[in-house]
């Protein structure tokens, strides 16, 4: 198999991991509205923190990039998280009653702290690469879910309370934002071939991928 399905071996490698990250209850219970109120509410105050480490891992991107194009595209990514998604995540906040000082003062909870640690030590101690295939769950685990919850029959769009986060991720332009973390993935992998490169980097986007399902799980079980 080429290079080029770096993704998709990656995803596969860790493949009841992944079906138990994209289908996790929180997920199910956000597609049918069945959810409750304040386990959200959780999940959203920690996705607050989460987006800011987040940002950090993507400033760290620029720092480890070897050329222009690897930069910028880094600092797309770190614009449009400080620029755009934090601000949004902000508004969404208010919407559900959570008003920025109380963000500001939030303490962090265990998972948000080992996930985001995690992925900045990856960065931290080895390359572009090893940073991308911690990045990735997130970014493209998001879109995919997006697309399960659209496409699947136990969906309640209307009168549904998560109708907005639904279709925020399902939207084709988070979509894009997957396909090009998948492509930049793929290409940076392309130029470290060998099966003990690919172990280490299925570690990676192993380990990434079992702290996304500790994070559903905080906020369905409202975890410190």
């Amino acid at each position: 198999m080429g290079q080029q399905a770096m993704f998709e071996r990656l995803k596969e490698a860790c493949h009841d991991d992944w079906r138990a990250y994209v289908e996790h209850p929180f997920v199910r219970q956000l597609g049918d509205g069945s959810l409750p109120k304040e386990s959200f509410q959780h999940y959203l105050k920690q996705d607050y923190l989460f987006l800011l480490h987040f940002a950090r891992a993507y400033g760290l991107a620029v720092y480890k990039s070897g050329s222009l194009h690897d930069m910028r595209q880094a600092q797309g990514m770190l614009s449009a998280i400080l620029d755009q998604e934090i601000d949004l995540h902000i508004s969404f906040c208010a919407e559900w009653g959570i008003g920025q000082e109380e963000l500001e003062a939030l303490p962090e909870a265990s998972a948000t702290l080992g996930y985001t640690r995690y992925v900045l030590e990856r960065g931290a101690a080895g390359n572009l690469l090893d940073l991308h295939a911690a990045l990735a769950p997130c970014v493209v685990g998001y879109a995919e879910i997006g697309s399960w919850l659209i496409g699947r029959p136990d969906t309640r769009l209307e009168g549904n309370p998560y109708r907005a986060w639904i279709e925020e991720y399902a939207d084709p332009g988070y979509q894009e934002v997957a396909q090009a973390e998948i492509a930049q993935l793929d290409r940076l992998a392309a130029e470290e071939p060998g099966p003990r490169r690919f172990a280490e980097l299925a570690k990676t986007f192993r380990d990434t991928t079992r702290l996304e399902i500790a994070f559903w799980d905080m906020g369905l079980n409202l975890s410190a």
